[in-house]
């Protein structure tokens, strides 16, 4: 069993900055790649950011292409989502789940672990 936590959400002005994280702990998370997926109130899971266990791939929906940069620290089972230029549509709750390999990072089902969430809201 692998345990995710997400942290660092919260409320920020629209153009404001946040940092989310996703920390592992329990079982080895080793050659599991991690993707960001947020849920806003009467809409569907979507795929945001992913990025594979080496660090050297990562993906970005193009709602969030170039304005969101994932990073990861495996020494400290820590994934990392620097959220800049935030817009009110960003608001949802943003889930770190992980998978094995790469190949089906966009695809919510094929994920092994889910963290709780944590909620990020943009005002106007």
């Amino acid at each position: 069993q692998v345990n995710l936590v997400e942290s660092g959400g919260g409320l920020v002005q629209a153009g404001g900055s946040l940092r989310l994280s996703c920390t592992a702990s329990g079982r080895s998370w080793s050659n599991y790649a991690t993707g960001w997926f947020r849920e806003a109130p009467g809409k569907d899971r979507e795929f945001v950011a992913g990025i594979s266990w080496s660090g050297t791939s990562t993906y970005y929906s193009d709602s969030v292409k170039g304005r969101f940069t994932l990073s990861r620290d495996n020494a400290k089972n820590t994934v990392s989502l620097q959220m800049n230029a935030l817009k009110p549509e960003d608001t949802a709750v943003y889930y770190c789940g992980i998978i094995r390999g790469a190949t089906s990072i966009l695809n919510e089902h094929e994920y092994d672990y889910w963290g709780q969430g944590t909620q990020v809201t943009v005002s106007t």
